[in-house]
């Protein structure tokens, strides 16, 4: 059985977490039925100083999960239009997430496709907002703790993906940031999923 990650996963600097999130299962309960994909692609955003994060103007109101304890979940509403899912990361009081950006569908398959009706099933899951729209992911979830059942929605183990298969590369959409913050290497990627059986 996998079992749901707990704090200490996430109580460890940030890119250590979205290195380690690779292969792990995102979970989310809908009408009491599983809904789960693997990971396979995150970004790191590490506290006030990195100005790729939301937290380089400090604290507000859309981003004070970030100052939360590690575990979670930090969903923000972008472009007027998509909702992202991070976990928060690091110790209480500083501002570091991971964003999810891409998943393997792997349980509830029907129920995604019902909500991604019209997309051909490689694109089911392959974004952040996509696959925020494909677990049901939105506003509601901004600030639930990641690392308990009863919330429907966790994180929980199911492979390790090894270093030979993982790229890492600067973060997507961040030209605004300025170096050195636009090209840290600070997204993972399983780069062939071939290599991977999730069956």
């Amino acid at each position: 059985m996998d079992q749901i990650l707990p704090a200490s996963f996430y109580e460890r600097p940030v890119v250590e977490v979205a290195r380690d999130l690779l292969g792990k299962k995102l979970v989310r309960i809908i009408d009491g039925r599983r809904v789960a994909g693997m990971i396979c692609e995150t970004e790191a955003y590490d506290g006030e100083t990195d100005q790729a994060c939301h937290a380089r103007v400090g604290r507000t109101n859309r981003n004070s999960v970030m100052y939360g304890k590690a575990g979670q979940a930090y969903v923000y509403f972008t472009y007027g239009m998509h909702w992202m899912l991070n976990c928060v990361c690091g110790p209480l009081g500083y501002p570091a997430a991971v964003l999810i950006r891409s998943l393997i569908p792997l349980e509830g398959l029907e129920i995604i496709a019902g909500r991604r009706e019209g997309i051909r099933q490689a694109d089911w899951c392959s974004g952040p907002a996509r696959l925020t729209r494909a677990l049901s992911i939105e506003r509601q979830c901004n600030g639930l703790d990641v690392t308990v059942a009863q919330n429907g929605l966790f994180l929980e183990t199911y492979m390790n993906i090894p270093d030979r298969l993982v790229k890492s590369t600067p973060r997507i959409g961040i030209q605004y940031a300025g170096e050195p913050w636009v090209s840290l290497p600070w997204r993972f990627v399983i780069q062939d999923h071939s290599q991977i059986s999730t069956s």
